[in-house]
């Protein structure tokens, strides 16, 4: 890029720190520190393309005073860990709405492969989830408890164990995103299809609602939170594959920093949901109400922290700019 077309593409952004950094006790000191490294990025680009120029001193200084006021005068926050999730995640996700849309329907698309492969071949399901597991199922399902599966394990080491293995599947998600997003996109197909197939299998068995009811429970959460997992794999997979006007390195580590934020942001999730299959999930006699409200609620929470949040703090800050 010619230094011309970076200073006409940039200039606006670097005024408004400035005009920031000259109120600087009225700002929000995490919103100028998130502005601070988007200036550190360009001065960087500059550095590699424009030594030596006046664009590059300029930034080198505008950087320097923001460093003095920022980091030197700054106090360790002792509410960084609740910031992260109240305020700092939710602003920085904003910019990654359109990867979770994209996983959404990525995810989507594979679950409808999944029930239409399930529909036209009798042992795919047996393929996707196993002999044992459909022999389980067809006993319980004999037997008058369809979903009696949930009530096998002990609750806390039904608890423990799906967390654990959820959050396996998720840094698996997100760190096979090196492979340009690839990996990434395998895992989304390997789970979406399972869903697919699994949720064929109880319409199949004329338990649809039964099971939906059920497995919904836990499953509204824990699968949202998968499809957040595989958008950190695409956030890190595009910063590989389109690094923009950064160096690919340099873009790389952006794109790996934002997507192990967005896994850590799962984490908590993770750990309700597996609550919920190894404590509550199991209790099949719950009235449908209960049910449905458990689902609900879970469903508006995820689309609160993951969607309407970013939307509002993007909102306010910018208002504030």
């Amino acid at each position: 890029m010619r230094e011309a077309a970076f200073i006409k593409q940039n200039k606006d952004n670097w005024l408004k720190f400035e005009s920031l950094l000259k109120n600087y006790s009225q700002i929000d000191p995490e919103v100028l520190s998130n502005l601070y490294i988007q200036i550190t990025d360009d001065l960087s680009y500059a550095q590699t393309f424009y030594p030596k120029s006046e664009t590059h001193i300029y930034l080198n200084e505008l950087s320097v005073s923001a460093h003095q006021k920022i980091y030197k005068n700054k106090r360790e926050s002792r509410y960084t860990f609740i910031n992260f999730y109240r305020r700092d995640f939710p602003l920085m996700f904003y910019k990654y709405q359109k990867h979770l849309l994209f996983s959404f329907s990525i995810f989507l698309l594979f679950a409808l492969v999944g029930a239409f492969s399930a529909a036209s071949d009798g042992d795919f399901v047996r393929l996707i989830l196993g002999d044992a597991y459909v022999n389980n199922t067809i006993a319980n399902i004999g037997s008058g408890d369809p979903m009696a599966v949930y009530k096998e394990a002990n609750q806390t080491d039904m608890f423990l164990g799906i967390t654990i293995n959820n959050i396996r599947v998720s840094l698996t998600a997100f760190s096979l995103g090196l492979l340009f997003g690839l990996g990434t996109l395998y895992i989304a197909m390997q789970n979406a299809i399972m869903l697919g197939s699994f949720q064929y299998f109880f319409y199949d068995q004329g338990l649809l609602w039964e099971s939906a009811r059920t497995i919904w429970i836990h499953g509204t959460i824990e699968i949202s939170v998968i499809i957040i997992a595989i958008c950190a794999g695409f956030v890190m997979g595009q910063s590989l594959l389109m690094p923009g006007t950064y160096k690919r390195l340099d873009s790389f580590i952006r794109g790996a920093k934002d997507g192990l934020k967005i896994v850590i942001s799962s984490i908590p999730f993770f750990v309700i949901a597996g609550f919920l299959e190894g404590y509550v999930t199991r209790h099949t006699e719950m009235p449908d109400w209960l049910a449905i409200l458990i689902i609900a609620s879970s469903l508006l929470l995820i689309i609160y922290y993951y969607v309407i949040l970013p939307h509002q703090l993007n909102k306010k800050y910018a208002k504030a700019d």
